[in-house]
């Protein structure tokens, strides 16, 4: 393993804050994802709350002034929890969304957490123009007989998929997506308890990454949605990240291999499915091997981004920084993330042995 990841984020301003004439808005705006419409303009796609945490996903134009993202235009509703499986009986929302650019399919892929009848489970949907979003469904995962469980037991969150075909462990050519099980099946049917799989020892939620065969989505596009080859990538190491971690915005390609942004959790949940109050979000990275994604090159030890402005201390869920998209603009980085979960504030991304980007 080498010994630092060199790469530093310097905060560079808030670009969205709820607009108080919205009532999809009245809870916050945060954790957006991204990309670049057909017109070339960059657009974030944020999680609007409204009252009773009912999340829907927005579509934003990023106002660029001077190289560096400073607000937003909104452009409307995009994605609602319209469908059965996103509503329960006394909640609803489709939340967090990640979007990669997947050049070889010509889609933009989201996935995002549908808060159904049982909880948050990942889903995903594709755009070839980030306004129009056809739903390919919940993501399913293949039986796996080594790990002696089901993983479709489980809830799942922070999912994002890699921009671009990697090798499967079986060699095959295939898309790579991170993702984060949750291991306690009391939280579906008390009782049930914190059930790991065989060869997992810590009951902490950490970062696992599975495979899609390539030919299989390329003959069909709904088998995006079929995740195989499922292996443990990185957990809790440091101290802030000793509660859980997760991963963040797609990865990004750098010389090193593949950087990762994620967010290391401390503090206290209460109830997972709740707005947390006693819980501390910071940021960190982790360098994947280009060849291998599965295996982790490099991770900080220390964040590199934490709650410590006004805005990232104080709102719906205080102490958070929680990073979920990655632009380019103007050849430089930048990191857009939700602050608080109640607004989204943007950092530079770059090298910090260098004075260039990555």
């Amino acid at each position: 393993m080498t010994r630092a990841v060199p790469y530093r984020l310097t905060r560079a301003g808030i670009v969205m804050t709820p607009d108080p004439g919205d009532p999809n808005e009245a809870e916050g705006v945060l954790n957006p994802g991204s990309g670049r419409g057909p017109d070339g303009e960059l657009y974030l796609l944020p999680r609007l709350v409204a009252a009773g945490n009912v999340s829907r996903v927005g579509l934003a134009r990023v106002v660029v002034e001077g190289g560096v993202p400073v607000g937003v235009v909104r452009e409307g509703v995009v994605l609602a929890p319209d469908r059965g499986w996103e509503r329960g009986a006394d909640h609803a929302g489709v939340e967090d969304p990640r979007i990669t650019w997947i050049d070889v399919l010509g889609l933009h892929v989201m996935t995002y957490v549908a808060f159904g009848p049982l909880g948050p489970r990942t889903a995903l949907a594709v755009s070839d123009d980030l306004r129009t979003w056809r739903r390919l469904g919940p993501a399913l995962f293949r039986y796996q007989d080594d790990l002696d469980t089901d993983l479709n037991l489980f809830h799942n969150k922070d999912t994002v998929f890699f921009p671009e075909p990697v090798r499967a462990p079986d060699g095959t050519e295939a898309l790579a997506v991170l993702h984060r099980p949750m291991w306690d099946l009391g939280e579906t049917r008390p009782g049930q308890g914190v059930r790991l799989p065989a060869g997992v020892e810590d009951p902490r939620q950490s970062v696992w990454i599975s495979y899609v065969p390539l030919a299989a989505v390329l003959a069909d596009v709904g088998n995006l949605t079929l995740w195989e080859h499922h292996r443990f990538v990185a957990g809790p190491q440091f101290a802030f990240e000793e509660l859980k971690i997760g991963g963040g915005p797609p990865p990004l390609r750098v010389p090193e291999g593949w950087l990762v942004l994620h967010h290391g959790v401390t503090g206290v949940i209460d109830d997972a499915f709740a707005q947390q109050q006693n819980v501390n979000y910071a940021a960190g990275a982790l360098l994947l091997d280009a060849a291998d994604p599965g295996r982790v090159l490099a991770r900080t030890s220390e964040p590199l981004l934490a709650p410590e402005t006004a805005d990232e201390r104080s709102g719906i869920v205080p102490n958070v920084v929680f990073p979920t998209a990655i632009e380019q603009i103007d050849g430089r980085h930048f990191v857009f993330y939700g602050m608080a979960d109640s607004k989204i504030g943007v950092a530079l991304l770059e090298r910090s042995d260098a004075t260039s980007s990555p």
